[in-house]
């Protein structure tokens, strides 16, 4: 299993990043959660097989019709304990 937090910035929140990241990673089988941060940032926690986590990351990397992502952080992670993705709490 491959584990990544993401840190992704820009035109991020306001523009459904949130639901639509939801959504994708439902759809390629990813577990994990999404947040928005304080700073303007959306946050996850992605877990799965390579193709799909590498697969959702392309697909943030272009965002909803109306974001506009200016940058991805990420770095490796432990997986989360549960199976689903879901939205959690800002931070």
């Amino acid at each position: 299993m491959n584990a990544k937090r993401l840190v992704i910035s820009g035109r991020v929140q306001g523009v459904g990043y949130r639901d639509w990241m939801v959504a994708k990673a439902r759809d390629l089988g990813v577990s994990g959660w999404v947040r928005n941060r304080l700073d303007g940032s959306v946050e996850a926690l992605v877990a799965g097989d390579t193709a799909a986590v590498e697969e959702l990351l392309r697909l943030c990397r272009r965002g909803p019709r109306m974001a506009a992502v200016y940058l991805i952080e990420e770095e490796l992670a432990d997986p989360p304990d549960h199976f689903g993705f879901r939205q959690v709490p800002s931070a």
